[in-house]
């Protein structure tokens, strides 16, 4: 259960950005309610809460909207972290698509969390987030690994044949090329043909461009 707060000197600082006035209300009840937390403001634009942020101190941590009038929530992060870099911020939000989330987080965004959250959940993720941490949902954190699966460099073989790339393989392991001869029963004169066209096809003039390119491109 979310904890009751006593009266306290040293609580953080919350912010909190939400158009829809019932949830700011409801959450801002929440955040006053936890112990250590403070909601000091609650603003239903980011034109508004930047305002308040050049006037007023900066907050520990905001809870932001993505869909807003005016500014949207990720076009306010970067400005929020311009002028209060310590701040951290949490995206709250019904959107769970990989573009805001992915948007969100290269922006600045501390953590994304929906809208859907429990009162617990939110509390917790506030507290991780002053603590170092990137709270997200459950569905965020694998959409998250879904993206950063999809910018994997894929493989390409820039049309090696399986045996060019047996051979590859083993000059990458550091063989020469007299000891690839020797470990695929072929002669030295055909171990240096494969390797001239291994080099032409991967666009390169020695082994040591060769392996470089193996590593950096994930071809093997």
């Amino acid at each position: 259960m979310t904890k009751i707060k006593n009266p306290e000197k040293n609580s953080h600082h919350i912010w909190l950005i939400e158009d829809n006035a019932h949830f700011r209300r409801s959450m801002k009840w929440l955040i006053n309610r936890a112990a250590g937390m403070q909601c000091d403001q609650a603003f239903e634009s980011c034109e508004d809460a930047l305002i308040e942020l050049e006037k007023n101190g900066k907050p520990e941590l905001i809870l932001l909207d993505i869909n807003l009038p005016g500014m949207s929530g990720i076009q306010g992060i970067e400005k929020i972290k311009s002028i209060s870099p310590s701040t951290q911020i949490i995206i709250l939000t019904v959107y769970d698509d990989n573009e805001k989330v992915f948007d969100a987080l290269c922006a600045g965004a501390s953590g994304y969390l929906l809208k859907d959250s429990s009162p617990e959940k939110i509390i917790t993720s506030i507290e991780e987030a002053l603590a170092g941490g990137a709270p997200m949902s459950m569905l965020i954190a694998r959409k998250v690994l879904e993206i950063f699966s999809q910018l994997k460099p894929k493989k390409t073989d820039y049309g090696l044949t399986p045996r060019e790339k047996e051979l590859l393989q083993l000059v990458t392991s550091g063989l020469s090329r007299q000891q690839i001869a020797d470990k695929l029963f072929i002669s030295f004169h055909t171990v240096t043909t494969h390797l001239k066209n291994i080099y032409s096809k991967l666009h390169v003039n020695s082994k040591s461009g060769a392996v470089s390119k193996v590593y950096k491109e994930n071809i093997l």
